[in-house]
């Protein structure tokens, strides 16, 4: 049998109710992921200890803050460094993250100002594992994985 090769993913796209707002967005494609790749979840949010559901929170300045002010950007940092972890641990070169996400967006990512607008950058574990060498997919990219 042929070792399936690792890809990193959110643990949302896996059906964990992990998002900031209690629920998940789980794939309808999973059983073609699973089929050819070992799959690593994580949630970067709640790795780095914020509890689900939680108050939203966007980039701005550098700094990830929440809707109601409060910097939560040390927690989104720890979260990327477990992230990263596990990508060193298990010899990661992929990942399927949730894009927009201020943890996972790749490419763009909302722009701190709460009304859902959208801006070129990548989010705190994105960042981190592009330094590293991953390529990053998001949900909207699939078929490049397929």
């Amino acid at each position: 049998m042929n070792k399936k090769e690792p890809l990193l993913i959110s643990a949302c796209f896996l059906g964990t109710r992990c998002r900031y707002d209690g629920n998940s967005n789980e794939l309808d494609v999973l059983f073609l992921l699973r089929a050819k790749y070992e799959l690593y979840p994580i949630c970067p949010e709640v790795q780095g200890g914020l509890t689900t559901p939680r108050e939203p929170c966007e980039e701005k300045d550098d700094r990830i803050i929440s809707r109601s002010g409060v910097d939560r950007t040390l927690e989104y940092e720890d979260g990327a460094r477990k992230a990263l972890a596990i990508v060193k641990k298990y010899g990661i070169k992929k990942a399927l993250l949730k894009g927009k996400s201020p943890s996972c967006g790749s490419g763009e990512i909302y722009d701190g100002t709460f009304t859902r607008t959208l801006i070129k950058g990548d989010g705190v574990t994105v960042r981190l594992l592009k330094k590293e060498g991953l390529t990053i997919y998001s949900e909207n990219e699939i078929v490049k994985l397929l």
